[in-house]
């Protein structure tokens, strides 16, 4: 802002308050600058950034050379934990201007832009800037609001349930950290979506996460939302997809908890008059040859259960000859029931790992049932429950499946015709070899 500065700011103003000015301006320029890939990667449009970035600029400027210290003192500990730990309050400080900021009602907007929309407010960004340093801003500056008209007129992909299919079963294993956000698309461009993540202070994985990544992916509306159990890291993010592209149904497994995003999430579905279902073994729906069964959970056996994670909905999904198993975070007690009840309906070629690879989930039986070639786990990296644990690992080796990990490959897609399964994670595809 170095050459914008004197254009816009009165002569007249002078000292501290040009110094604020200068800084104010500068920080709006930033905000405007990166909104369009913060948008693109988190979802979320700041309003409030400019003040916050404002308050914030002093304490920056101190933490920046305490952390270059701590960096170059690394050689000599004492040194540089000198200057580490100078630097933690003053961290924290940047924490409680960040978190004040959030919680400002209305200070930030849920977006999420399809890649054209995105391109064009990239291009604004751009010509913005250089309409800020040049001495003849005029062009780059309507170039700017040309590309700004782009944004608001480009066309949007109707309002309906289907987006363009693929003619394949795409299972999309998004990765939202410590928690479990399942997308899968149908072959005629549907969408079902099991679980959303987790939720914090100020916010939550399904609208930071799981929204912009289905709208990039073209979805405008969920044909059928399933909540696998009401803890927080699976339930946390659903109200939002839910209020955001909203759902034919919504099924659940009727484990009340006590979770807010649970209650948000009944309260959105109230609102909007979503078809409730609370689901039984046998329960099926079909979409685009797609076969969507429930295996689990059963009414008896939910009212004995003290845990939300044993009465996690399990759902069989079959397309063609291959088979996917979403387990939620069912544990060694459901997966017994399961086995007793109905072991060859489990057999699966895809896995979805129960309880982020905990030890007391993916028990040999049941994998000795399963026979997965394929098993994916949705975990955070450095978690502090240990997930996934070592021993859980090792029986997915030795039952002779591939394992995936978000924490380690990000965001997974599996995708089969009905036949021959692929996957893609941290930038490869490849094809999952059939079982020997």
């Amino acid at each position: 802002t170095g050459a914008l500065a004197p254009r816009v700011l009165p002569r007249a103003l002078r000292g501290w308050k040009r110094s604020v000015a200068r800084e104010a301006l500068t920080s709006v320029v930033a905000t405007a600058v990166t909104a369009p890939l913060v948008a693109w990667q988190i979802g979320r449009l700041s309003l409030i950034a400019p003040l916050t970035n404002l308050v914030a600029a002093p304490v920056m400027g101190l933490v920046q050379p305490a952390l270059f210290l701590a960096l170059f003192g690394a050689w000599l500990r004492p040194v540089g934990r000198l200057f580490a730990s100078s630097a933690h309050p003053l961290l924290a400080m940047l924490d409680r201007i960040a978190a004040a900021g959030a919680a400002v009602p209305g200070g930030s907007l849920a977006i999420a832009p399809g890649a054209g929309v995105a391109a064009c407010a990239a291009l604004a960004a751009v010509a913005a800037v250089v309409a800020c340093v040049s001495r003849w801003p005029a062009r780059p500056a309507i170039l700017a609001l040309a590309a700004l008209a782009g944004c608001v007129w480009w066309p949007r992909p109707g309002a309906t349930t289907a987006t363009a299919g693929t003619g394949s079963l795409e299972l999309h294993v998004i990765d939202v950290g410590q928690g479990d956000a399942l997308a899968l698309r149908t072959p005629h461009g549907q969408w079902v979506v099991m679980d959303a993540g987790r939720e914090w202070p100020g916010g939550d994985a399904g609208a930071r996460t799981v929204v912009p990544y289905l709208k990039r992916a073209g979805a405008e509306r969920v044909r059928l939302l399933v909540l696998s159990h009401a803890h927080a890291d699976h339930v946390g993010g659903a109200a939002a997809v839910l209020a955001q592209l909203g759902a034919d149904e919504l099924w659940d497994g009727a484990w009340v908890g006590p979770t807010p995003g649970y209650r948000r999430l009944l309260t959105v579905a109230r609102a909007q008059r979503t078809a409730w279902q609370r689901v039984h073994p046998g329960d099926t729906r079909t979409i685009d040859g797609v076969a969507f069964m429930v295996l689990a959970p059963d009414s008896a056996w939910v009212t004995q259960q003290q845990d939300a994670n044993e009465a996690s909905v399990v759902v069989r999904v079959r397309y063609g000859a291959v088979s996917f198993l979403l387990t939620g975070d069912a544990e060694g007690g459901e997966e017994a029931w399961l086995r007793a009840h109905d072991d060859t309906a489990l057999r699966a070629d895809v896995l979805k790992v129960g309880h982020h690879g905990s030890r007391t989930s993916t028990t040999p039986a049941l994998l000795d049932a399963v026979a997965p070639r394929l098993a994916v786990i949705s975990v955070g990296r450095i978690n502090t429950y240990g997930h996934p644990n070592a021993g859980t690992l090792d029986a997915l080796a030795r039952a002779g499946a591939q394992v995936l990990r978000t924490d380690r490959a990000g965001t997974i897609v599996v995708r089969t015709d009905g036949r021959v399964i692929t996957a893609e994670a941290g930038g490869e595809r490849w094809e999952v070899p059939p079982r020997p």
